[in-house]
């Protein structure tokens, strides 16, 4: 059997990521590994809720030898096997975020064997994780210039503490990954501005759009028409919640995009500025990657067949802790290099063929 590799979870970030990028590497790589020190980083060390349902959800998908995999663990061992098309479910049965499982499992799901779908239930709309719809408009659009698609159905948002929320993810597998440019902006975009907001529970449908106004009042909609959409969530919520997202598809075809999430009273045309004015700033600095699609870029750079570089802005922890994982695991090297106070990310992937499909699926 190949020799199990060790990787401390206290480096860097210290936090969820490492397990989830860890997690994904393996069971693609077919790389054992032993993760310990899990979320050392953290004020409640070891796995929580979503963390144990996405390295379960993963170890079924590859039939994997899963151990140490229960709440507050803080070492676990995983031995892949292959990884294999068919309807799983994972539910975090707490307001734990989907859109860390759909990290998690979504690589995976890019190299099984037929087509996969996720049925993900916890938390849409929550704190210290993407968006739901972060993960929709901008992620999602920026995956498919690797090569990879995926569909999706929200059939239930879910907020803080409750959760509740389901979302449907198919997958196609494919053979391999692209290598990408995220660079190059020059003047050919962005062309337009969308802004989604909306409310939840008690809250009325105004604060939606009083936010909307706010962020589009901080942007020139002569030189960037906006396109507005507010709702209210017709569910029954016991708590409060209201959110707001803004993107924008660059001349390159990548999105930028930049999201809040508030569950306490606030002044919602004033939080609408705030968003907005942060949004034009990404906008003006000319940079093809916002700070939270940074790191998510890392894992598929890894995997890609051929050069990949990208163009952001400061590195955060985040993104050097996917790095560490990535060159850890998979043994490639990353480069960054300066652009005054932006950076361009370069590596050269791995290549990796799809080895469970057959090369006319």
């Amino acid at each position: 059997m190949t020799e199990i590799l060790d990787i401390d979870g206290s480096v860097l970030e210290g936090g969820g990521q490492i397990l989830r990028n860890s997690i994904s590497l393996s069971a693609i790589l077919g790389i054992p590994v032993r993760v310990k020190n899990i979320r050392a980083g953290r004020k409640k060390p070891g796995l929580a809720a979503q963390h144990l349902k996405g390295i379960q959800l993963v170890a079924e998908m590859c039939q994997a030898k899963l151990s140490g995999a229960h709440i507050g663990s803080t070492d676990i061992q995983f031995i892949p096997g292959k990884i294999r098309g068919g309807q799983y479910l994972a539910h975090i049965q707490t307001a734990g975020s989907v859109s860390l499982l759909l990290q998690v499992a979504l690589p995976c799901a890019l190299m099984a064997d037929s087509p996969v779908i996720l049925d993900l239930k916890g938390g849409t709309n929550v704190d210290m994780a993407p968006q739901i719809d972060y993960m929709n408009e901008i992620f999602r659009e920026n995956l498919k210039h690797f090569g990879a698609k995926y569909s999706w159905k929200l059939i239930k948002r879910g907020y803080f503490p409750r959760g509740g929320g389901h979302v449907q993810v198919t997958v196609n597998p494919i053979p391999s990954l692209k290598g990408v440019t995220f660079h190059d902006r020059l003047y050919r975009g962005p062309h337009f501005v969308n802004i989604w907001s909306f409310v939840a529970g008690n809250l009325p449908v105004k604060i939606a759009y009083e936010m909307a106004n706010g962020a589009k009042d901080k942007i020139d909609i002569i030189e960037h028409p906006v396109y507005t959409n507010c709702i209210k969530d017709q569910q029954y919520v016991q708590n409060n919640c209201s959110g707001i997202l803004l993107w924008s598809y660059l001349g390159t075809g990548c999105v930028l995009g930049a999201d809040a999430l508030f569950k306490g009273p606030i002044d919602p045309f004033e939080a609408g500025q705030k968003i907005g004015a942060d949004f034009m700033n990404l906008i003006h600095s000319g940079v093809s990657l916002d700070s939270h699609a940074q790191d998510q870029m890392i894992l598929y750079m890894c995997l890609a067949d051929g050069k990949s570089i990208v163009h952001t802005g400061e590195i955060t922890l985040h993104t050097k802790t996917a790095i560490h994982i990535a060159e850890t695991i998979a043994k490639i090297k990353f480069t960054i290099r300066p652009d005054g106070d932006k950076n361009f990310i370069e590596c050269t992937g791995l290549g990796i063929f799809n080895k469970n499909i057959s090369i006319n699926d």
